[in-house]
């Protein structure tokens, strides 16, 4: 999950205007406790799902953008390596509150991110 928030600025000092909020420690609390009472049958859906959970948690914040900023200009039809200009205006368009600066280093680290495979 993605936050945007309009108070990066360079005299504030924040460096992106995007925080990646990360919910996957509850999540992953939860499993181990559901682990804790499984029975025999539902012990290996909750192993899976707790290998994934970690796997997803372990994944860098660059990834997580990226991923959501691919996600954003899926939905506009816009390729962030072929149409940078078209995929910038559909960011902003898509999340107002993201300033010119910040809209181009997304858009740029989208299209330099490698998509992810395994399907997380």
């Amino acid at each position: 999950m993605l936050d945007v928030f309009t108070g990066g600025t360079k005299k504030s000092g924040a460096d992106f205007e995007v925080v990646v909020l990360r919910d996957t420690q509850a999540v992953a609390e939860a499993i181990r406790e559901a682990l804790a009472v499984a029975g025999a049958e539902e012990r290996p859906g909750l192993e899976r799902a707790a290998a994934l959970v970690a796997e997803h948690a372990a994944r860098p914040e660059r990834e997580v953008r990226a991923e959501w900023v691919r996600g954003i200009l899926a939905e506009a039809g816009v390729d962030a390596r072929s149409q940078e200009l078209h995929a910038i205006r559909a960011l902003r368009k898509a999340e107002r509150g993201l300033s010119l600066a910040t809209a181009v280093r997304l858009v740029r680290e989208a299209a330099a991110v490698p998509a992810d495979s395994s399907g997380i």
